[in-house]
Parts: structure tokens; C-alpha cells; sequence
């Protein structure tokens, strides 16, 4: 498993790394109008899939706010950012943000996101932060751990990685 830190301190990551190359597992996470959606509803699109703790806090704002902007401009990407931030939570903050590009899950019911992707900390019931590109075949073809979760994933490998993908 990735080695990950919350404000230095060691964490426990539950769940199975997903790596380059691996089929993306799937999961059941719920949108801001509380349905069902899974890995399958977005089949035929390249996702970028960036996974936050909370939508709430700085860093978590700033990822979501730079993958709403880039896209608009990837060509049949889905963007997803998904967290345990309740549904209308997410809801509410897309709206007072203008966020209209990404789409936001929650995890929050049976945490299926955080445990197929490996990305659960156990401490804390949060999601660590991680972004996962998956292609239009469901290979995985991006990802990353952030080692220190209040850190900023690298934008720009991610970006990378969907634009390259099929």
C-alpha cells in the first residue's frame, strides 16, 4: 500500500492500491440527488477521477476548483472528485463555487470508492488524496497518492494523463 501521512503523522489505508495498467475497480457512491452511481455510468469516457477529503477545507477546494476549470477543456473527459462529504454538502458548495464541470460524489454511505480503491484512512473515515485517470476501456492509466494528504496533487501529470487517454 501507498505510504500516506495526515499533517505528518502516519496513516492506515484500507482497501487494495490500484496501479497503472490494472482494471478499475468499480464502486457505488451516490450524486448530489442521492441515485446510485457506479464506475459503469460513465463507460465509453475517459475519467479523472480526483478524490478529496473534504470539499470544505483549502486544498480540497483548490483541486476541485482547478479540475472544474481544466475541464472544460478535455475533450470526452468526466471529471468525478469524489469524497465522504455528504451529498448535499457537496451540492450546496458546487453552487456557491459555480462549479459546473465536475461532478460530485459522495462516498459517504458504504465508503465502496475508498476501499476498492485503496484510499479509505482508517483513522479517520476520510478519503486520502489521490487522483486516478481510468480510459474509455477501464484501464487504469494514471495514479497517484498524495504522500502527505493536505499536500496538492500534481495537477499537470494528471492533466497529462487524461488528455492521453483513450
Amino acid at each position: 500500500m501507498a505510504n500516506v501521512t495526515f499533517k505528518g503523522n502516519p496513516v492506515t489505508l484500507v482497501g487494495n492500491e490500484v496501479k497503472v495498467g490494472d482494471t478499475a475497480p468499480d464502486f457505488k457512491v451516490l450524486a448530489n440527488d442521492l441515485s446510485e452511481v457506479t464506475l459503469a455510468d460513465t463507460k465509453g469516457h475517459v475519467r479523472l477521477i480526483s478524490v478529496v477529503p473534504s470539499i470544505d477545507t483549502g486544498v480540497c477546494d483548490a483541486q476541485t476548483r482547478r479540475f472544474n476549470e481544466e475541464a472544460a477543456k478535455l475533450d470526452n473527459v468526466k471529471v468525478l472528485t469524489i469524497s465522504v462529504d455528504l451529498p448535499f454538502a457537496q451540492k450546496r458548495w458546487c453552487g456557491a463555487n459555480g462549479i459546473e464541470n465536475v461532478q460530485t460524489l459522495s462516498d459517504h454511505r458504504d465508503v465502496s470508492f475508498g476501499e476498492a480503491y485503496g484510499v479509505l484512512i482508517k483513522e479517520l473515515r476520510l478519503l486520502a488524496r489521490a487522483v486516478f485517470v481510468v480510459d474509455s476501456n477501464d484501464k487504469v492509466t494514471y495514479a497517484e497518492y498524495v504522500p502527505e494528504v493536505t499536500n496538492h496533487p500534481n495537477y499537470e501529470a494528471a492533466i497529462e494523463a487524461a488528455k492521453a487517454a483513450k
